[in-house]
């Protein structure tokens, strides 16, 4: 996945209606309206033996490395080793000492260790070997971890180990979605974020269904992306099959981001409305088919041979899917459960507006969520005249309502629901502050976009420092040196327009250093410590 990624990178192109001044370096790729990324470049000549590549010789191998360093031609020469030293970064933050969590979470463990002595209790999902019970889960993240298992043997590393490859190839696949319409500075500043999110941390060193979960929905968005800007179907049709799987990771919870994928094309892409409205509804049915045919499978074996389904009250999987892990999440009426959110407040804690921000979640997702909503707001005004099909405004709403609508939901949901959920944000936060960090600073010579950037950059400071200080203990002079240099920033930001070139890169990249500083000490500090049971939690 890492290799195709990395060949698949290309450019930005940000609309054409929007007058953004070019950042030094960029170059138009694959999805530029100018068509000179990668699907526009001549084909390789032939060798006289008929292939592409022509006849092997030594220095082919050297060459192929350095283009693997290098990136393409027209890209600057600092684009793919910044991207490859990222994902190195990353797989360095998500790996190391991955063994002593030991078994993370044992439930899922025994599960994977199951499906490696029964291919019945693989297919199923079985919870022991011996197919009594299923998870409460559909088996696609156990899948991975089984097929690992099998290849090294039941251990440790041989079930957490994808799930760290699984967040590297999260944030090589959020950069490129990023990267098709945008600057390598904002795709990387999206990878960025989503690898240092201290929630992102911890379920890519965990053995929950999650890490699979957010890959499958940044490859939807990215499918997305590339059937906006070719109008093709097939890409809209890759986006349903990425969510019918992602169905069968996490079941309903996959089905969240659907509306706002859907809403995106309709009103972004260039084909007339009939034809939108039929690759919809042919996008809808891979949904089905991707995600149901397991569904099917199970519900056409008779109760008598396949395990009981795990959180069903009648061996039903359709009762699982839309009761345990389906509509009783969102009421609290889940048959079976140890108990609801009772409205406003209960086992599961207080529901409404505020709730990402309590003491439970707050920690783990919230840090630049405040920020990437003052952007997200500003960004969508300055594109408010811009025609239909712009891009900018596409990418705002695809990851600003991914942003919204996944956070309105576990804000209210009033049943069973766990801090750790909130990686599914992840992507959504990195994504809505890198586009529109880039949309307004590129515009910084205007009153509206610096005060916009000072805004986000003060909240997220001051919010730093609220969350810092609920662990006064931990790490203390962190709290105050974020919301020092932060504000200082963010007062500096305001008459950015008329500065020197060299003093705003300085100024740039201290507010980046500022508003990354927090999240990243926390994923630190969450990737040096074991975690175990059903529940774990991001940070001191």
């Amino acid at each position: 996945m890492a290799t195709g990624a990395l060949r698949a990178i290309g450019g930005h192109s940000m609309s054409t209606t929007v007058e953004h001044e070019a950042w030094p370096g960029d170059a138009p790729g694959p999805g530029s309206a100018s068509g000179t990324g990668a699907d526009a470049m001549p084909a390789p000549p032939r060798s006289p033996g008929g292939s592409a590549m022509g006849p092997a010789h030594p220095g082919r191998a050297r060459r192929m490395a350095r283009s693997v360093v290098r990136g393409r031609r027209q890209d600057p020469a600092w684009i793919r080793p910044c991207l490859l030293l990222l994902l190195g970064a990353t797989a360095v933050l998500y790996l190391v000492d991955l063994g002593a969590s030991g078994w993370a979470n044992s439930f899922y463990s025994a599960a994977v260790q199951a499906g490696t002595k029964s291919w019945k209790s693989f297919f199923f999902g079985s919870f022991d070997a011996s197919n009594f019970i299923t998870v409460d889960k559909p088996p696609a993240s156990l899948w991975v971890m089984e097929i690992s298992a099998r290849l090294f043997g039941v251990n440790p590393w041989s079930i957490l180990v994808p799930q760290a490859l699984e967040g590297v190839a999260s944030v090589g696949l959020l950069y490129l979605t990023v990267r098709r319409w945008f600057s390598a500075r904002a795709a990387l500043l999206a990878g960025a974020l989503l690898a240092l999110t201290p929630v992102a941390t911890l379920m890519f060193r965990f053995n929950n269904p999650d890490a699979l979960l957010v890959l499958l929905l940044i490859g939807a968005s990215y499918a997305t992306i590339r059937a906006i800007e070719s109008g093709r179907t097939p890409w809209l049709a890759l986006a349903g099959v990425l969510v019918g799987f992602g169905f069968i990771t996490k079941m309903l919870q996959a089905l969240v981001i659907v509306p706002v994928l859907g809403l995106v094309y309709l009103v972004a892409a260039a084909p007339p409305l009939r034809r939108r409205l039929g690759q919809l509804a042919l996008a809808g049915a891979a949904v089905l088919v991707s995600g149901g045919w397991w569904v099917a499978a199970v519900e056409l074996t008779p109760g008598a041979d396949r395990p009981y389904i795990g959180g069903s009250t009648d061996n039903n999987l359709l009762n699982l899917i839309f009761g345990y892990n389906g509509f009783g999440r969102l009421t609290g009426n889940e048959t079976g459960s140890v108990g609801g959110g009772g409205g406003t407040g209960g086992q599961w804690g207080a529901t409404g507006l505020l709730r990402l921000f309590n003491a439970d979640m707050g920690g783990q997702i919230s840090w630049l969520i405040p920020g990437a909503l003052i952007l997200l707001l500003v960004a969508l005004w300055l594109t408010r005249r811009a025609p239909r099909t712009d891009r900018t405004r596409a990418a705002l709403v695809l990851f600003g309502g991914w942003l919204v609508v996944t956070g309105l939901l576990f804000s209210f949901a009033a049943g069973i629901i766990h801090p750790y959920y909130t990686v599914a944000l992840a992507p959504a936060v990195g994504g809505t502050v890198a586009i529109g960090a880039s949309v307004l600073w590129r515009r910084r010579s205007e009153w509206l976009p610096r005060v916009g950037l000072s805004a986000a950059l003060a909240a997220t400071s001051v919010w730093a420092f609220v969350l810092l200080g609920r662990s006064p203990t931990w790490f203390p002079p962190l709290r105050f040196a974020v919301v020092v240099v932060g504000l200082a920033c963010a007062a500096a930001l305001v008459v950015v327009g008329h500065w020197r070139t060299r003093a705003v890169a300085g100024l740039g990249l201290a507010s980046l250093v500022v508003a990354g500083a927090a999240p990243a000490a926390y994923s630190l500090q969450t990737a040096s410590t074991p975690h175990n049971g059903s529940i774990p939690s991001a940070g001191p």
